[in-house]
Formats: structure tokens, sequence, C-alpha cells
């Protein structure tokens, strides 16, 4: 693990958007986390939000020419993103879109920079690919190409339960695209038996990734 991927962990244990206890999931499944990007939600922790985000982009070495952040949770996080990376000396065009067309002004769905070239989706999660699917269609009208997704945690959960796949996997087989992630469930996993203080916790969340967890991530 990179220290970039344990900053990103402890980040999000100290602002609670990574959280214990019995969720029910979209899926219905039950979950003993929770993770939730919303509240990455202080000056602060957006800058650390973004500097990890753009060390995973870096480690990748995937190529594109302009980041993309879809509405709505992508747009911040493709902000301080842009930001990161040209701290760093990686200065590139920053694009996101809106949910609904504007009729005046500058009009249409997208603002910033044009949508061309090669482009890198910036999120927090991909739960069951609607929202990059969804994108993929943006890109394609403006006749872009998707360099990547870019998102917090890989859950390495399996879509359903008669798919042996994840969401992530179905994504990148669908589209030939790599989705990269700050961190993988299993990293979670690792730095909490580091720590030693989540003894119970880390027990239902290796048992949660046994039943519901796909290989190959």
């Amino acid at each position: 693990m990179q220290q970039y991927q344990r900053d990103f962990i402890q980040l999000a244990l100290d602002h609670q958007v990574l959280c214990f206890g019995d969720f029910t999931l979209k899926s219905g499944r039950q979950s003993p986390y929770f993770f939730n990007a919303g509240r990455f939600h202080t000056g602060a922790a957006l800058a650390a939000l973004g500097q990890a985000y753009a060390e995973a982009i870096l480690a990748s070495g995937v190529e594109f020419d302009v980041i993309f952040g879809p509405a709505y949770k992508g747009i911040p996080l493709g902000a301080v993103t842009a930001v990161a990376l040209a701290q760093k000396g990686v200065d590139k065009p920053f694009c996101y879109n809106r949910k609904e067309a504007k009729e005046h002004g500058e009009g249409g769905t997208l603002v910033g920079a044009p949508l061309v070239g090669k482009v890198l989706i910036i999120d927090d999660v991909i739960t069951a690919g609607t929202a990059v699917r969804e994108v993929m269609q943006i890109i394609d009208a403006h006749s872009a190409e998707a360099a990547g997704v870019v998102i917090g945690l890989n859950r390495q959960e399996k879509a359903s339960e008669d798919c042996e796949l994840s969401a992530i996997q179905q994504v990148e087989r669908q589209y030939n695209i790599p989705v990269i992630s700050i961190v993988q469930l299993d990293h979670i996993i690792s730095y909490l038996k580091e720590a030693s203080q989540e003894g119970d916790t880390v027990q239902k969340i290796v048992d949660y990734r046994q039943r519901y967890g796909v290989s190959g991530q």
C-alpha cells in the first residue's frame, strides 16, 4: 500500500466518510461499512482528497487530455483533482455537465473546457455503472474518447447475485477502459488490521468480502 492510500483511508475515517455499522445498500445487501464521499466537505479535506486522486492518476500512468466531472458529486471531485494535478506540474483542462440544459447565456449542458480528445472521468464510486454509461453517451456525442474512470473506493463486490463480475469489471470490459481506484476494500481491511482497533468490524468486513466479493481486482 502506498502512503497516499494510507492517507486517504485515514482522511475518510477522520471525516466519517468511511463508517461502520449495519447499512442497507441499494442492492438490498446489509453492509458492515459505508462510504459517503459527500462528507468530504471542508476546504482542507477537499484539498487532501484532490491530492489523493492526483497521486492515483499519476501512479496509474493513464494518458488523457481533459478531466470530466459528472454532475453532481463528480463536479467538485474533478475540480479539486485538476487543481492538485496542476500543483504537481500536470495542468489539464476541466469540464463538467449540468443535469438540465441551460437555455440562456452560453446554453447547453457542458461547462468549462471543450470535451475533446481523451477524457478522464472523475467520480466517487461505481455502484451499478449507470452514471458511467450516461457519461459515455456525452463523450460519444462530442466525438471524444474515454481514457478511463478514477474513483475513490473499489468495493470489489459482485454487481448482482447472478453475476460474478463487479460493476467496475463490467465497465472495464464494456468500454475497454481502465477504472482506477485510490483504494480497494482489501486496502481498508489491511489498514484496519494494522491499526488493531476494529477487531469485530474487520471480521465483519472480511466475511462480507468473502460472501459478495469478486476476484481479479
